[in-house]
């Protein structure tokens, strides 16, 4: 079983990290000025800024 990789709304962060807000057509049509976040481990993901729409980890390349 894989790692979960898009939160709702008032689920707890499970690593620190900034999160990207990405919606169900945002592969093909993008979302124009998404939200972003950053969480320490354990917090709670806000709220977006639509109903259809996750949070998701951005990529950190180090």
């Amino acid at each position: 079983m894989g790692e979960q990789t898009q939160f709702e709304p008032g689920q707890r962060a499970p690593n620190d990290g900034e999160y990207m807000e990405v919606g169900e057509d945002s592969f093909h049509m993008g979302i124009n000025n998404p939200q972003h976040v950053v969480l320490r481990k354990g917090e709670k993901f806000p709220e977006t800024s639509n109903h259809n729409r996750k949070w998701k980890k951005m990529k950190q390349f180090r």
